[in-house]
């Protein structure tokens, strides 16, 4: 689990594509020491499992379903990805909860620059805006970002300048793809109502319970 508050930005160093698994080596100096074998990291928002890690960089695993849902898939030598390593029990928790868990690609259609900040307009596919709401908590690229507003195409972001500068969203342009991952919340609770409403036609009476919760998906 994360908190969308990105660590540092990495350097693709190579591609290692062998069947149905990725290997992405990143050149990340600052956090690359620190990381063990299987330790959970985010890399552009996608949760990867750390396969070998050496004094200033790291190679993480994908596979082919990481590949074909997130745009990492698509990723080059060179090309920069944001960083965040798993959150630990007891740490702030500064952004909101994000599972690594991307649920599809968005396309930056508008980009207004103020003096320090800029409002960012991205289009989505309508099973990703459905759990967007204003005001609510959304991933992109792996980072935590509060939705200003929201209709049936796109929705739009705010961005600060110190995520601007520490982060790959300073360097986006229009036309650019990027990941994104939805709050958990909206989606067990649709998840709860969807259970009640179909329990209520049937004629069904169903108590809450934690074993409910947790045949539910709630861990």
């Amino acid at each position: 689990m994360f908190t969308g508050l990105v660590e540092t930005v990495g350097v693709v160093r190579s591609i290692d594509r062998r069947g149905e698994v990725t290997n992405i080596e990143i050149e990340a100096p600052d956090i690359a020491s620190k990381l063990s074998l299987n330790e959970s990291i985010s890399v552009s928002g996608a949760c990867l499992s750390v396969v070998k890690a050496e004094r200033t960089s790291f190679t993480a695993e994908m596979m082919e379903e990481t590949a074909t849902i997130t745009k990492l898939g698509m990723l080059k030598p060179f090309d920069r990805v944001n960083l965040e390593r798993a959150l630990k029990v007891g740490d702030r928790l500064g952004g909101h909860l994000v599972l690594g868990h991307v649920e599809g690609i968005g396309t930056v259609r508008e980009i207004s620059r103020k003096l320090q900040t800029c409002i960012i307009k991205i289009q989505a596919d309508v099973s990703i805006l459905r759990y967007v709401v204003p005001k609510g908590s959304i991933a992109i690229d792996g980072v935590s970002l509060t939705v200003i507003s929201v209709n049936d195409t796109d929705f739009t972001v705010g961005v600060i300048p110190s995520t601007l500068k520490l982060t790959t969203l300073g360097s986006l342009k229009v036309k650019d793809l990027v990941n994104l991952e939805t709050d958990i919340i909206g989606k067990y609770i649709e998840r709860f109502l969807q259970s009640f409403s179909n329990n209520k036609k049937s004629g069904e009476q169903q108590e809450l319970t934690w074993e409910k919760l947790a045949e539910y998906g709630w861990q």
